[in-house]
């Protein structure tokens, strides 16, 4: 009769509750606002930690006066508990989808204001083909969106992307290139032949994520050369608000040429130098191929990917 070993006998004697209770943990300030956000006691929530811990062998939250935080181990469970937990609330999902008809909710997580004609083709087609599917998108940050991908929240993303994790799939849906804009009340506004001497000192505005160790670098070298005022008076996360900035006149920021074209046109904003050669910035599409998906999450994704493969680069470049 072979024996277990440590990890299989592990496997068959933890229980998940203790894990579900441990990601809370992790995720608060203390045991007591663990206990608040469980609707439980304090001494049950550090009772269940305590077992967790002498189950594993292994201390995993550090307490002491002033300093609550995961050790080693406890970072390292609770990157694999977040895995866990995506898998189990996607069995309902998984249970329901055995029919021959496609079905199923597709949650698809996007960078803010995503503009791209070969996305709205494929959801098109895909909801003329498969009309009893459902879509969900949310508009989020693209480290959010990353981590949605990562945790099985979503189907898949449509996001920026910097570290490319070994545990993600990574296809380039399209690239866009930034330019720099300001609002009607904006001194330069309307001004031909200005040069990018004149920007220097002016305040500016930008996305959160502009900053040289992020996905839009290239954008922050652009503002850099402009030698624009290094105080940046308002950011935002959501290329929304950051037009909405640009355009009250709290400054010069970027937007990416394409998105913007009709305020152009219309006279809400008004493009700066540089003209030439401006930053590019490329979007992808990013998927978890470990995730468990209905039939309507892998048949989307599959018509996506392969309206990609079909289309030349030169197409999906939106200026």
């Amino acid at each position: 009769m072979r024996h277990e070993t440590p990890a299989e006998r592990l496997a068959r004697e933890l229980d998940w509750n203790l894990l579900r209770t441990f990601l809370v943990i992790a995720t608060s300030q203390s045991i007591t606002d663990a206990a608040d956000r469980l609707s439980l006691k304090q001494p049950t929530v550090s009772s269940a930690l305590k077992r967790l811990e002498d189950r594993l062998g292994k201390q995993l939250v550090e307490r002491k006066p002033g300093r609550f935080a995961l050790t080693d181990a406890g970072k390292l469970l609770y990157e694999e508990t977040i895995d866990i937990h995506g898998a189990i609330l996607r069995l309902g999902t998984v249970m329901r989808n055995v029919e021959n008809e496609v079905q199923g909710l597709v949650r698809i997580a996007t960078a803010s204001h995503v503009v791209c004609p070969l996305l709205d083709t494929a959801l098109s087609d895909f909801h003329a083909r498969h009309p009893r599917a459902t879509l969900s998108i949310e508009a989020m940050a693209s480290k959010d969106a990353l981590a949605a991908v990562a945790s099985r929240r979503v189907s898949f993303a449509v996001c920026l992307v910097k570290d490319r994790s070994p545990r993600l799939e990574y296809r380039r849906l399209f690239r866009e290139y930034f330019g720099l804009f300001c609002g009607p009340t904006h001194a330069l506004f309307g001004k031909t032949g200005v040069e990018m001497a004149d920007l220097a000192g002016q305040s500016s505005v930008s996305f959160i994520t502009d900053q040289m160790s992020d996905a839009l670098r290239a954008v922050t070298l652009m503002r850099s050369e402009a030698q624009l005022d290094a105080r940046i008076v308002g950011t935002s996360p959501n290329l929304e608000e950051v037009r909405r900035m640009i355009v009250a006149g709290l400054g010069i920021g970027p937007l990416p040429i394409h998105v913007v074209r009709e305020d152009i046109e219309m006279g809400r904003l008004w493009r700066l130098p540089p003209f030439e050669a401006p930053p590019h910035v490329d979007v992808h599409v990013v998927w978890n191929p470990s995730a468990r998906t209905n039939r309507a999450e892998a048949t989307l994704l599959a018509d996506l990917l392969d309206k990609i493969e079909t289309t030349p680069m030169e197409e999906r470049i939106y200026v």
